[in-house]
């Protein structure tokens, strides 16, 4: 497990956060539903090259979760500028996942971030997005968080589920859904799903073009939320270079491959110095 002992405010939400590793400064931005601990086998393979700043978006895991919160997509890319601030950093390597990935883009194109490199896969970035789950939960979201605690923690494990291409072991099960259990984290499991919308991504997408940095999209190839097609769409707007599909991986690619991402990352960042 990934540690993260350190809290800043920012906007009114306490947000846990970590590092490991040396070097030259690499963000890795986590997506929904899941947190910070994506990062947990792909982190620790990094930090000889790089030091990999790793924190739980507003309204997941380790972070705050209250009643009324803004957690939608409107709210991440301010909140990673000001980490950015937060850790004097200017110029970072940058790895992002899904929500992860539209909040990098978002902090590019809206808030003026600049990268060192982009490492981006299975990313919320094109319309049209959003499962039929999702669409349930915006028009039932008092339902499904007022549910007893047995009909969530199934609803839960299947959704996660879903998101891999292969059996998610227990621990990752576990991992993935402690952050979403209780009398807090239930209602905020539905709460980010009632907030997702699409207005987000339609308000960047027009100025997506290619970008003055090195970016590698990557894709699994049986991602069942955000179909590889997506991907190649994707790359061809904001990159030079082709997508890059994963065999065996769905949009979980952090378990079911992590290995290519390793691989990715480390092409895309070059030798360590010396």
């Amino acid at each position: 497990m990934l540690d993260l002992p350190n809290t800043t405010v920012i906007d009114g939400n306490a947000i846990r956060w970590g590092r490991i590793g040396a070097g030259p400064p690499l963000v890795a931005i986590h997506g929904t539903p899941f947190s910070s601990q994506v990062w947990r086998r792909i982190a620790p393979q990094l930090a000889d090259r790089r030091t990999v700043y790793y924190f739980d978006l507003a309204g997941y895991g380790l972070s705050e979760m209250r009643d009324g919160q803004d957690v939608s997509l409107a709210v991440q890319n301010r909140l990673l500028a000001a980490l950015f601030a937060e850790w004097g950093l200017s110029r970072p390597d940058v790895l992002a996942h899904d929500f992860g990935g539209a909040t990098a883009l978002r902090g590019h194109y809206l808030n003026g971030l600049d990268y060192a490199s982009l490492t981006i896969f299975d990313a919320v970035a094109l319309a049209p997005w959003g499962s039929p789950l999702v669409r349930h939960v915006r028009a039932h979201a008092a339902a499904f968080s007022g549910m007893p605690d047995y009909m969530h923690r199934a609803v839960l494990r299947a959704y996660l589920q879903t998101a891999a291409h292969h059996p998610l072991s227990d621990e990752a099960m576990q991992i993935y859904s402690a952050p979403w259990l209780g009398p807090v984290g239930q209602p905020a499991f539905y709460r980010q799903i009632a907030q997702m919308d699409q207005r987000y991504t339609d308000e960047v997408e027009n100025l997506y073009g290619r970008m003055d940095f090195p970016v590698t999209v990557l894709w699994g190839e049986q991602d069942g939320w955000i179909p590889h097609a997506m991907g190649e769409r994707l790359a061809a707007r904001i990159s030079d270079r082709a997508a890059i599909r994963i065999p065996e991986a769905g949009h979980l690619v952090q378990e079911d491959r992590p290995e290519a991402i390793v691989a990715a990352v480390l092409k895309q960042i070059g030798p360590p110095p010396g």
